[in-house]
C-alpha cells in the first residue's frame, strides 16, 4: 500500500480546508459545543439533511452546495464567536439561531432579510454583508491575524478588519454607524 498519497478524506479535508478554513467536522463540532446543539438540531438550522451533514463531518462530501446554506454557517459562525466572546448569552442565541434557520439567501452575498421576512435595518445589513464577504475569503482567525500583521504599519485597515472580520457583529454596527455619521457631518 502506497502511504505517499493522502486518503480520500484528507484529500477532503484538505479541500475543505481551503474552503471554509479548516475541516468541516472541526468547524461543526466547534458549533455544537458553543451553541448547545446536537446534529440535528445544526442540521436542521443550516438548512440541511442530518445525512448531508453526516458525510460533511466525516469527509466523504467535500463541498456544500447550496449557498444560502453557507450563508447560514457564516451567519452561525458569527454567533458562536459573539457567544464565545461573552457578547451574547446562550439563551439570547436560541433566538437568533431560528432567525438563521429562516433566513433566505439574498442573490449576493449574506442573509438581508430577518426570518419575518423584514428587512434587516441598513447598518446591520451592510455589516453583515461585509462580514459576509470577508468571510468568505478568511475565517475569523485568519483576518485577526491579518489585521495584527497590518497593525504596525496600517493601523486603521488593521482596525478595520478586527471590527468587521473578527470581532461581534454589534460592534460593527456601532462602528458602521459611528463611521455613517461622521461622514454625514462632514458633509452636511
Amino acid at each position: 500500500m502506497d502511504t505517499s498519497q493522502p486518503d480520500a478524506t484528507t484529500r477532503v479535508q484538505d479541500m475543505q480546508r481551503t474552503w471554509y478554513g479548516e475541516p468541516l467536522g472541526v468547524l461543526f463540532r466547534r458549533l455544537m459545543e458553543t451553541l448547545g446543539l446536537n446534529q440535528a438540531r445544526l442540521a436542521g438550522v443550516l438548512g440541511l439533511s442530518a445525512p448531508m451533514l453526516s458525510q460533511l463531518m466525516s469527509g466523504q462530501r467535500a463541498k456544500i452546495g447550496n449557498p444560502a446554506v453557507v450563508q447560514r454557517l457564516q451567519a452561525l459562525q458569527e454567533l458562536a464567536s459573539e457567544v464565545s466572546a461573552g457578547a451574547v448569552t446562550a439563551a439570547d442565541a436560541v433566538p437568533r439561531m431560528d432567525e438563521i434557520r429562516g433566513s433566505a439567501g439574498s442573490p449576493l452575498l449574506g442573509t438581508t432579510q430577518s426570518a419575518t421576512g423584514t428587512p434587516l435595518p441598513p447598518a446591520r445589513r451592510v455589516v453583515h454583508e461585509v462580514r459576509a464577504l470577508l468571510h468568505t475569503v478568511a475565517s475569523p482567525a485568519e483576518i485577526a491575524e491579518a489585521a495584527d500583521s497590518l497593525a504596525h504599519r496600517h493601523p486603521q485597515l488593521a482596525e478595520f478588519l478586527r471590527v468587521y472580520g473578527a470581532g461581534p457583529s454589534d460592534a460593527a454596527v456601532r462602528d458602521y454607524e459611528a463611521r455613517k455619521r461622521g461622514a454625514d457631518a462632514h458633509h452636511g
